[in-house]
This record gives C-alpha cells, sequence and structure tokens, in this order.
C-alpha cells in the first residue's frame, strides 16, 4: 500500500443558482473589480491508502459522489497528486 494526497473540487452545477456566488460578485464589483460571473466552491483533500494511483483515484471517485458532493447539484472534479 501507497500513500496518495487527492484534491476534490466541488462546485454547483451552471444551472444551479449560487446566492453566495452572486453577493460575492456584487461586492468585488461594487469593490472596482470587472468581475462577470463568480461561483463558490469547495476544496477538499484527503490523504489515504490504496494499492496504487488508478486504486486512489476510483477510492476518491467514490468519496465524492457518496458523500464529498450531492451529485443531483453539484459537480466535481478529483486530483490524485502523490
Amino acid at each position: 500500500m501507497q500513500s496518495f494526497r487527492a484534491v476534490v473540487t466541488v462546485r454547483l452545477k451552471d444551472s444551479i443558482l449560487d446566492p453566495a456566488g452572486e453577493a460575492t460578485e456584487g461586492v468585488l464589483k461594487h469593490m472596482g473589480f470587472a468581475v462577470q460571473g463568480v461561483r463558490i466552491g469547495r476544496h477538499i483533500q484527503v490523504t489515504l491508502e490504496a494499492e496504487d494511483a488508478k486504486a486512489a483515484r476510483r477510492a476518491v471517485e467514490r468519496m465524492a459522489h457518496d458523500l464529498l458532493a450531492n451529485p443531483v447539484m453539484e459537480d466535481y472534479d478529483v486530483e490524485v497528486l502523490s
């Protein structure tokens, strides 16, 4: 078994309203930034033991699908770093 570190990035699907993103966009515009859209998401780091990188990816994708994200409302990306 090897130790792997992975990152899961979770964000609302484009079709889902993002009130926090809209509020942040409004404040950024008020501060003078020329933003044209803000979406708020989550960044989750996971350290796990697995046989290899492929097995680590499968495990983290299952974690993301089953617990870390709500697949009905959110999309996610998994990146195995080491």
